[in-house]
Order: structure tokens, then C-alpha cells, then sequence
């Protein structure tokens, strides 16, 4: 494979990442039991990022100091100028805390806005640090199960208002991880109707906003919000460039918190945590990703819309026992595997098991997102169409060795 630099927009050509200390490839040992397997599960891509970013990087590693670092006004002044032009979102500097991920933000929101004890509501099936930011942190979770009819999720929003009667935070995941869904205007206010009467803070995970495929919109919640004037819920809202242009292990994101009050709170949480995310590689690419990508993320969002069009029309055609659930933006494609399960006769362990030791293919199993991932698996399909097509060539190869041993342990 050539592990050489890649033209801007390439993302067909494979790039060796085994021995870089990457834990999508060199952590399949430890996750999966075996290295033997395509790695298509944690959340980063196998794209090269933007070529400014590296640029950008390069030369801030030929200063040869790497001191302390604070955030330029540069910095900022990319963030606004992103949100303003992609998203229509007039973000005031002051709002802007910069915070080392999302999953450390999700536990400041926890800690900063629920006391011990305290219901913080969660929308299953989620991203399992939903779950561990509440129970780690010693609150309490409140399940509201998304509901999926006609191959689609929605909010249960009659039992999300139950939940907000007794609740004092709400995780919003918007993009969704891991169904796909991209929240719409109508579904959102009704979140926000809620949250007004129950008093409900909500902390809005959008760190996938910028990866929505043509024909769907992403509503930034608190520009709705702001519609509903001085009534509006305190909103805290998770943006991060790490997603839009494959940079997440320099873990550099950000929190837009209109509210004061709510800023100072977060703050105080994350000086309790004694974390920073304040380091000189991390400013840089944040800075040049968001001034310099746009190309890039744009070439970017045609290719993963042919990809997962190709496993649509590829799970149709050769493995209708898995089912798409089709997803509005990401680039996580959330499979519906359990009439396979039934097909095999096979529980979650299993499945797992099916994927991994027979198919070759190393996925996120969906109970990682709850009681009602069950049956599901997740694919990341941020790699190259041929890898992803020999994917899906080896799970096509397994279940029909799979079924054809079913069929005849069934006839004896």
C-alpha cells in the first residue's frame, strides 16, 4: 500500500496506517481478539486530511519550541467565520469555550448542570459515552428510546416529555450516532417546546453537523432556539472540526454556550477536571481545517454518499438479511442484522463473533449503544470503496457458509 502524501481530494488510495500507534489498526488485537480483521469501527476515516492542515502543521513543527499555548484570536475568528458561512449561525466570541473533545465536555455538562442522584435523559440507541458520562459521574440515567417504524428512527416525544417532568439535562445527539438521522426543524422545536416547560438544560452534540448528505439540512438547536426569545432553554452546544476533516486525534473541539451563567459553570467543571486542550498542533490544525477544508469536505461528502449508496444496493442485491437503516448524514451506517440472527439462530455474542472470526470484518456491535442496539451492528465507511467492497464481499462469503452449516445441523 503507499503510504506516501495523496493528492487534495483522493480518497480512493490506501494509506498505511498500521504501526502509527492508530487505534483503529493497531488496536484490533485488544478490541477484537485478532488482527485479522478490516477494520471499519471507531469513528475516525482512512482519508488523508485536508492538505492545509498538514501544511499547516509541518510548519508549526519547524518552530522548534513547543511551549505552552493559548488560543488566538485567529482561532476563533475561523470557528465564527465557519458557522456563519456553512451553518448560518451568528456565534459570539465570548459564547466560545474550547474544551479537549466531546467526550470530556459531556461529562462537565453532567457534573456542571445535575447534581448526584439527578435524572440526565438519554436517546438510545446512543454513543455509549452518553451513557458513562451520567453513570460514571453518579447521576442517574433516564432512558428515551428512539422508536424505529418503516426502517426510520424518531423521538418518542410523549415519553420524552415523562422523562423531562423528573430531569434536569437532556444528551442530544444531532446528527444521530449511530442511526444516521438528521434531525428535522419540526422535531427539533418540539424538543425545545419541551425542554422550555420542564426547565431542561440540553447539551447538543453536533460534532457531525458538517457531514450531512444532499437532500437533508442540519438546524443548529440554538439558532432555534434563539427564535423563542428570553424563554428559550440554556443551550450548550458541541462543535468540533475533528469529524468534518479526520483530525480527532488532536483532540481540539469546542462549546458554544450563549448563556453566562451556563459558561461559567462548564468552566468550573473543567477546571475541577484539570484538563486542557490548549496545544500547538492542535491550534493549528483546528485553524487551517476550518479557513482552508471547504474543497476538501465537499469532494468528501459526494464520495460517502456513493459509498453508502453502494452498501444500500450491495445488501439489497447479495445480503438481504442485513437491512440499511439509511442514514441522512455521517459517515456510520447503522445495520440491521437481526433477521440474520434469526436466519442463524445466533444471540449478540455471536453475531459478533459471525462478523469478526468468519467474515474477517470488525464493526462496532450495537449492543455498545444500548439494550436497543441489539441485532444491530455499526460500519464506518470512511475508507476506501474497495475496502469497504471487500467488506462486504467476506460477510456476502460467511453467511453463506453460515446458513448452508444451519441448514444441515437442522436436517439431522
Amino acid at each position: 500500500m503507499n503510504s506516501g502524501c495523496l493528492s487534495n481530494h483522493d480518497f480512493n488510495s490506501d494509506i498505511n496506517r498500521a504501526g502509527t500507534a492508530s487505534l483503529k489498526y493497531d488496536g484490533r488485537q485488544t478490541m477484537f481478539g485478532t488482527a485479522e480483521v478490516i477494520p471499519l469501527w471507531v469513528a475516525d476515516m482512512d482519508f488523508a486530511a485536508p492538505q492545509a492542515v498538514t501544511r499547516a502543521l509541518a510548519e508549526r513543527a519547524a518552530h522548534p519550541v513547543y511551549g505552552y499555548t493559548v488560543y488566538p484570536d485567529s482561532l476563533y475568528e475561523s470557528l465564527i467565520d465557519w458557522l456563519r458561512r456553512r451553518h448560518d449561525w451568528e456565534v459570539q466570541r465570548e459564547w466560545i469555550v474550547m474544551c479537549p473533545g466531546v467526550v470530556p465536555s459531556l461529562h462537565a455538562a453532567v457534573m456542571a448542570f445535575a447534581e448526584s442522584g439527578d435524572s440526565v435523559i438519554v436517546q438510545p440507541p446512543v454513543y455509549f459515552p452518553f451513557f458513562s458520562a451520567v453513570t460514571s459521574t453518579g447521576r442517574q440515567l433516564a432512558h428515551n428510546p428512539l422508536r424505529l417504524a418503516n426502517n426510520r428512527y424518531s423521538i418518542d416525544f410523549d415519553h420524552l416529555e415523562q422523562c423531562a417532568a423528573e430531569a434536569r439535562l437532556l444528551l442530544l445527539c444531532s446528527p444521530h450516532n449511530p442511526v444516521g438521522r438528521v434531525w428535522s426543524k419540526q422535531e427539533l422545536e418540539c424538543v425545545l417546546r419541551i425542554a422550555r416547560k420542564h426547565d431542561l438544560v440540553i447539551f447538543s452534540d453536533e460534532i457531525h453537523a458538517d457531514l450531512v448528505y444532499a437532500g437533508n439540512k442540519h438546524h443548529t438547536l440554538s439558532t432555534l432556539a434563539g427564535t423563542l426569545g428570553e424563554s428559550a432553554p440554556h443551550i450548550i452546544t458541541a462543535v468540533a472540526p475533528s469529524k468534518t476533516f479526520n483530525i480527532p486525534g488532536l483532540n481540539l473541539s469546542t462549546l458554544v454556550v450563549p448563556d453566562p451563567g451556563c459558561r461559567r459553570a462548564l468552566v468550573q467543571a473543567f477546571e475541577a477536571m484539570h484538563v486542557s486542550a490548549a496545544n500547538p498542533f492542535s491550534i493549528a490544525a483546528f485553524e487551517a481545517a476550518y479557513r482552508e477544508g471547504e474543497a476538501w469536505l465537499e469532494a468528501l461528502l459526494v464520495y460517502l454518499r456513493q459509498s453508502r449508496d453502494y452498501v444500500a444496493e450491495y445488501l439489497t442485491a447479495h445480503l438481504p438479511e442485513i437491512r440499511l437503516i439509511e442514514p441522512e448524514g455521517t459517515y456510520l451506517l447503522w445495520l440491521d442484522c437481526r433477521a440474520l440472527k434469526a436466519e442463524l439462530g445466533i444471540n449478540d455474542a455471536e453475531l459478533r463473533h459471525f462478523f469478526v472470526h468468519e467474515a474477517g470484518v470488525g464493526m462496532s456491535p450495537g449492543t455498545l449503544f444500548g439494550e436497543a442496539g441489539s441485532g444491530f451492528m455499526r460500519m464506518n465507511i470512511g475508507a476506501p470503496r474497495h475496502i469497504i467492497k471487500t467488506a462486504l464481499e467476506g460477510i456476502k462469503k460467511a453467511e453463506r457458509g453460515a446458513r448452508q452449516r444451519t441448514t444441515s445441523a437442522r436436517s439431522l
